[in-house]
């Protein structure tokens, strides 16, 4: 069981991580269902791992099929190539793409290997919108309130682009890379391409997600906090376990 908060955008709070998971799962199943070929935009990192499972269970147990959809990821680290281990080709590959029977033709992620970066940028951004534009948009949220890569300062009218990666970010991926050395820039989805979804889902999961929620979700709308943008969607939906509401509780 969820509790809703009265915030906006709409706030619910689960007991804990799996039951988070479950129930983004489900919201992302019951979207599918109802419209079998809607176009996804889709996270990675730790947060959306327990979705991704049992979205896997699902296809495996109930027949859940993806084969319909269309898939574009967020991101994507500038100067990746789609083999490598800390990519997110591969990310999304072994969590979710690979494990389910999404068309191939219809999973796209940025190319972070390409010769012309803002070309490739470009070319992303005019998919999504050949592709009849964003559905469900399912995002995680950085503990400075970035989602995608857009970092503190990300304008609201950006759309797909190059960015240069926040050292807070980079410190917190660079477990990921040899060295321990994360990439200092990546492509991602802009926000007013995030904002054009149809609908949005953000994920939280943990204390140190709860001050980037507070501000996301009832703090001033403001660039500084990119997800604060979400504030003036008229179909965002925070979906957090109680540790990353606990801020949002206490200021209640």
């Amino acid at each position: 069981m969820s509790r809703s908060l009265p915030t906006q955008p709409k706030l619910h709070v689960f007991p804990d991580y799996d039951a988070l998971s479950s129930a983004a799962a489900e919201a992302v199943a019951r979207k599918l269902r109802a419209e079998p070929e809607t176009v996804f935009l889709l996270p990675t990192g730790v947060t959306p791992l327990g979705m991704y499972r049992r979205l896997v269970e699902m296809h495996a147990g109930e027949g859940l099929s993806f084969a319909g959809a269309t898939f574009f990821n967020l991101d994507e680290y500038l100067g990746l190539p789609a083999d490598h281990p800390a990519s997110y080709h591969v990310y999304m590959r072994d969590n979710f793409y690979g494990l389910v029977d999404a068309d191939p033709h219809r999973v796209h992620v940025p190319d972070g290997s390409a010769v012309d970066p803002e070309a490739e940028c470009e070319r992303y951004e005019a998919a999504m919108t050949e592709a009849g534009g964003v559905g469900l948009c399912v995002l995680g949220i950085g503990r400075n309130g970035h989602v995608g890569f857009n970092e503190p300062g990300a304008p609201f009218d950006s759309r797909t682009r190059v960015v240069r990666l926040a050292e807070t970010t980079r410190l917190v991926n660079a477990g990921d890379f040899e060295g321990a050395r994360a990439p200092e820039r990546a492509i991602t989805a802009g926000m007013r391409t995030i904002f054009e979804a149809r609908e949005i889902l953000l994920l939280a999961s943990g204390a140190n997600k709860s001050q980037a929620v507070a501000a996301a979700a009832g703090g001033e709308v403001s660039e500084d906090v990119p997800a604060s943008m979400l504030q003036r969607h008229p179909r965002a939906t925070f979906m957090v376990d109680q540790e990353a509401a606990s801020a949002v509780v206490d200021a209640g």
